[in-house]
């Protein structure tokens, strides 16, 4: 039985840009209202499930509130862990850290960030994560409130792009993608 995955990134954050990875930001004014607009005349959903970082967290409480359905947060589905990259943006690691930045982006499965999370680790993860839900909601429509990464991850699977192609997907704040979910944990984009 098929899953159906929505999928939508959290809103800009206090903190800007970069790599917020396990930092727990707000969003700001302008992050509520594009991940409101982006629900608006969506759905509906059986259940809400959340990156337990209240930028995505919050906000699942909430559209669940407003909705009358379940909201369940998932600390698998939270982002990266950059390490002591964490916070900073790719112009100041340009400065600092000019030629790990480029190993990461060519190919972020081979290169770890400082104290980081392997990208072998946090796929394993995430994906464990989404044959779980696929195990427990077969047959219902899901709204999944995560990161940046976690949403390259799932869309370059269900695209079948190559490893080295992960952080060419675009995936901007608030944005909405369509997945299915198969059994065996098939993902594919839904239009």
């Amino acid at each position: 039985m098929t899953l159906r995955l929505d999928l939508l990134r959290h809103g800009e954050t206090e903190l800007g840009g970069g790599l917020r990875g396990s930092l727990d930001d707000a969003l700001t004014a302008t992050g509520w209202a594009q991940m409101r607009a982006a629900v608006v005349e969506q759905g509906p959903w059986d259940r809400l499930i959340s990156s337990p970082l209240q930028r995505c967290a919050l906000f699942a409480q909430e559209l669940g509130e407003q909705l009358t359905v379940p909201v369940q947060l998932e600390k698998d589905l939270q982002e990266l862990h950059f390490g002591a990259w964490e916070g900073q943006s790719a112009a100041a690691l340009m400065q600092t850290d000019a030629q790990a930045l480029g190993l990461f982006w060519a190919n972020p499965y081979s290169f770890t960030p400082p104290q980081g999370e392997p990208v072998t680790d946090f796929a394993t993860r995430v994906l464990a994560a989404i044959e779980r839900l696929h195990a427990n909601c077969a047959g219902e429509r899901v709204l999944l409130i995560s990161h940046g990464g976690v949403m390259r991850l799932l869309l370059a699977q269900a695209r079948g792009l190559p490893r080295e192609q992960l952080l060419n997907v675009e995936v901007g704040h608030g944005a909405l993608f369509s997945l299915t979910v198969e059994s065996g944990g098939l993902l594919r984009e839904a239009l």
